[in-house]
């Protein structure tokens, strides 16, 4: 069957919108996913298309525009009221955390070396997400056993402690892993998952969903963001949706002057741990051996801009240097 071309989006403004307007885009909504689902494979994914791009740094990685119905079922899922059930989360295990004693304190030295790195793939954030440099970060370590990592919407960071100390990771592997979490913030993964989940409900349920949400809060719409928002910090995004984490990561850390080539090393040592307990954060990301050829087919758009960052760092050294001699 032939894919369809969506048609123009209404506008939605405020309470004056009629009815059929609200009709139309719910069906545009419906319709544009049962088009686009066709087009993924039997397992509900699809490839992730990541083109080279040329720029001051070398070549970046540019990946495929988010589908059309997509964007359109994400106006359902609103970032303010996301963000803000993400921040509450956050609030709530730190402060559980704190309370039971495996808040690891920010003067540790583990929490300095997350932070330093993390403050270093911010600076590069605002490539991938126009929203990132109003974002208040926070980046918090907790005792746990389990090999995990997580970023919430809007830039809530928490790492355990037993992906750190079971994996040994070095400052670049550390940096891979960081890069990857941040990109599922910054390309609104979350969102996106919510949105999908509001698209597949049909378009009798889009109907209800659009037109309340014209007239006043839809509590529906409400009660689904409170349910999910209950566990942000355990959704489950797609194996396309991993491997753009991956190469964005990717992308973050090499820019941010981290070695790239660390991801390799990195997915090598989860692939060892995989089997073992604990490791549930690889349960819905893509195979070892497809993720290391993802890894290795974009070393080569990637690597550019990890010299180019460590040109720029030599040269920051050396007139840090000159100018320490000029001072004697």
């Amino acid at each position: 069957m032939p894919q369809r071309k969506l048609g123009p989006v209404p506008v939605l403004q405020a309470r004056g919108v009629a009815f059929g307007s609200c009709l139309a885009l719910a069906l545009t909504l419906t319709l544009g996913g049962l088009v686009s689902l066709e087009a993924l494979g039997a397992d509900g994914t699809a490839s992730v298309s990541a083109q080279p791009q040329r720029s001051g740094e070398g070549v970046g990685l540019v990946l495929s525009p988010i589908p059309a119905w997509v964007e359109l079922a994400m106006r359902l899922v609103p970032r303010a009221p996301l963000e803000a059930q993400a921040s509450s989360d956050y609030a709530q295990l730190i402060l559980r955390a704190q309370m039971n004693g495996t808040l690891v304190s920010s003067t540790d030295g583990r929490v300095l070396s997350l932070r330093r790195v993390t403050q270093r793939l911010i600076q590069e954030a605002p490539r991938w997400s126009a929203m990132a440099p109003g974002w208040r970060w926070e980046v918090n370590l907790v005792k746990d056993s389990q090999i995990n990592a997580f970023c919430m919407p809007g830039g809530k960071v928490v790492v355990y402690t037993g992906l750190l100390q079971t994996l040994a990771l070095s400052s670049d592997e550390l940096a891979v892993v960081l890069g990857h979490e941040m990109a599922h913030a910054l390309r609104e993964h979350s969102r996106q998952r919510l949105a999908k989940g509001l698209a597949a409900q049909g378009v009798s349920r889009s109907v209800g969903v659009v037109a309340s949400g014209v007239l006043g809060v839809d509590p529906r719409l409400t009660d689904r963001l409170a349910l999910e928002g209950a566990n942000l910090w355990t959704l489950k995004f797609s194996r396309e949706e991993e491997t753009e984490a991956d190469l964005v990561g990717l992308d973050l850390a090499a820019r941010a002057g981290f070695d790239p080539r660390a991801g390799l090393g990195l997915w090598r040592k989860m692939a060892q741990m995989s089997s073992r307990e604990g490791a549930q954060w690889l349960s819905t990301h893509p195979s070892h051996e497809s993720r290391l050829s993802e890894i290795e087919r974009h070393l080569p758009q990637v690597m550019p801009l990890f010299e180019h960052a460590q040109h720029l760092e030599r040269v920051k050294t050396y007139h840090l240097e000159e100018s320490a001699r000029g001072q004697h």
